[in-house]
C-alpha cells in the first residue's frame, strides 16, 4: 500500500485553503434561535471529523486528505501518511475513529474506497497518528467481494463501550447482495480493535457466513452512534426513492433491504411490495421522501437542555439537520421526527458531532466545504 505525502505542487495548490474567523450565519428553532458560526472554508467535500484530546480538529476530504484545524486555523499542510484512495463515485477517504484509548496508543483508523484489478471495495486501516503524520500502518478490514461501481461504501466507524469496533459497508448498488450472509456488502462489521474477529460474533460459527457481520439487510448505511444511556448502536441509512430509516442495531437481525422497503425504485418502480416481513426488523422511523442522512449524534450537552437526549442528523439532499425525539432509552419504539432545522443554510449536511465540551459541529459536503458551530444566539 502507498502513503501519501505532499508533492510541491499539491501544497502550493492548498495554499489557497482558507480560515474564517467566526463568521455568523442566524436561524430560528422550534425552540431556540441559533448562531452557526464558519470556523474553517475551502474544504474539498469533507466527510467526517474527529476532536483530538490534546486540542485539534482532524477532518478527511474525500479526495483522500487528511487536515488539522489548530486554534481555528487550517494547516497548510495535509497530514502525511495516508493511504492511497479510490476517490471513484461516492468513494474515497470517509470516516476516522480515535481508539477508545488514543491518548495512550495514538491509534487512528480510517475507512476509504480501495480499488485493485479485482475492483472496488471498503477497507480500514490503523496507523499512529503523532506530530502530523501517520505510521506503523495496520490493515484491520476489507470488505468482500470487490464489485465495480462507486456507489453504497457506508464507512462510518464507531466503537462502543467494549471496545469493539464497527464499520458500516453498503450494498455497492447491488441490492440483492445485503441478503447474502456470505457477503459483507450491506452489512454492520464488528471488530476486535486490531481487525481479529470476536468469537461471540453471531455467525461465527456459520460456514455459510462471513464471520465478521454482526447485522445485515442494509441498504447503505450513513450513521452510526452510541445510545448515551444505554449503549446500544442506532444507526440510518439511506433508502432509495423514500425510505430512509433510522435502526436500533442488534446481533444477527436482518434489517430488510431490498424485500422490505418504505422505498421505491428511482424509476418510480416497486423493488418490494412489502414494507414489513416476518423475521426482518422494521424501522423505528423512516423518510418518505428521503432526506438523505448523513452523519448523526446524541445530544447530550448543556447549550440546548430542551434537546437533550434527542437524535440530530445531518441532511444531503434535503441540505438540513434533522431533530429527532424518542419516548425514553427503555422505550426506544416511540421516536418521532420533531423538526427539521437549518434549511435556511442551503448546505449539503456531511456530518453532525458533539465535541468533549458539548458544543455541537458540522461539516458541508461541498466544494469549498466547511466546519462550522451551532451556538444559542447571543
Amino acid at each position: 500500500m502507498k502513503f501519501k505525502t505532499c508533492s510541491l505542487l499539491v501544497c502550493l495548490t492548498l495554499g489557497g485553503y482558507s480560515s474564517l474567523s467566526w463568521s455568523n450565519d442566524r436561524f430560528s428553532t422550534d425552540l431556540y434561535s441559533l448562531n452557526v458560526k464558519t470556523h474553517v472554508d475551502g474544504l474539498v467535500n469533507p466527510w467526517s471529523l474527529a476532536f483530538l484530546p490534546e486540542g485539534g480538529i482532524l477532518v478527511t476530504e474525500r479526495p483522500g486528505r487528511l487536515r488539522l484545524i489548530e486554534a481555528g486555523v487550517l494547516r497548510e499542510r495535509p497530514i502525511e501518511g495516508v493511504p492511497d484512495v479510490a476517490a471513484s463515485g461516492q468513494g474515497g477517504l470517509l470516516d476516522l475513529a480515535l481508539h477508545p484509548d488514543f491518548e495512550e496508543n495514538r491509534w487512528l483508523y480510517l475507512s476509504f474506497s480501495d480499488r485493485t484489478a479485482e475492483g472496488l471495495t471498503t477497507r480500514v486501516i490503523r496507523a499512529r497518528y503523532q506530530d502530523g503524520r501517520l505510521t506503523d500502518h495496520e490493515d484491520i478490514f476489507e470488505a468482500l467481494p470487490r464489485s465495480s461501481g462507486g456507489r453504497h461504501f457506508g464507512g462510518r466507524l464507531l466503537f462502543d463501550r467494549a471496545g469493539y469496533l464497527y464499520l458500516s459497508v453498503g450494498d455497492r448498488g447491488e441490492m440483492d447482495r445485503a441478503q447474502d450472509l456470505a457477503d459483507h456488502a450491506g452489512s454492520i462489521i464488528r471488530l476486535h480493535d486490531d481487525g481479529r474477529i470476536p468469537d461471540d460474533n453471531p455467525f461465527v460459527d456459520n460456514p455459510q457466513a462471513k464471520p465478521e457481520i454482526y447485522s445485515w439487510g442494509h441498504r447503505n448505511p450513513q450513521g452510526l452512534v452510541l445510545h448515551p444511556e444505554t449503549g446500544d448502536i442506532w444507526s440510518h441509512e439511506h433508502g432509495p426513492r423514500g425510505g430512509d430509516e433510522i435502526n436500533r442495531i442488534q446481533a444477527s437481525l436482518n434489517y430488510g433491504w431490498p424485500k422490505a422497503t418504505h422505498g421505491i425504485n428511482y424509476t418510480g418502480f416497486s423493488i418490494s411490495p412489502h414494507q414489513t416481513l416476518p423475521g426482518m426488523e422494521s424501522p423505528l422511523l423512516y423518510w418518505t421522501p428521503s432526506i438523505a442522512p448523513s452523519g448523526m449524534t446524541f445530544y447530550t450537552g448543556d447549550d440546548f437542555p430542551e434537546w437533550q437526549g434527542q437524535l440530530l442528523s445531518g441532511a444531503l439532499s434535503h441540505r438540513l439537520v434533522s431533530r429527532v425525539s424518542i419516548d425514553s432509552a427503555e422505550n426506544p419504539e416511540s421516536v418521532v421526527e420533531v423538526e427539521q432545522m437549518l434549511k435556511g443554510l442551503g448546505r449539503r449536511i456531511r456530518d453532525i458531532r458533539q465535541d468533549a465540551e458539548g458544543r455541537l459541529w458540522l461539516l458541508t459536503d461541498e466544494s469549498p466545504g466547511r466546519v462550522m458551530s451551532i451556538h444559542l444566539n447571543d
